[in-house]
């Protein structure tokens, strides 16, 4: 397997993990929209944003 498609593979799961993230958070319907939607027109940038900015869990 190359080294692009093990690297290709490794951004489709985070992305995938980061969706599934985004959904079960306890942000709003059109803020996750617009996470997902940043996530999936721009995988690896709206993956790093998300990670930096994204919506989190309050836990105090």
């Amino acid at each position: 397997m190359e080294v692009n498609g093990i690297l290709g593979l490794l951004i489709l799961l985070a992305d995938i993990y980061a969706i599934v993230q985004i959904v079960q958070s306890p942000a709003t319907t059109g803020m996750k929209a617009i996470w997902i939607l940043l996530v999936l027109v721009l995988p690896v940038v709206g993956l790093i944003i998300w990670f930096v900015a994204g919506p989190r869990d309050r836990m105090a």
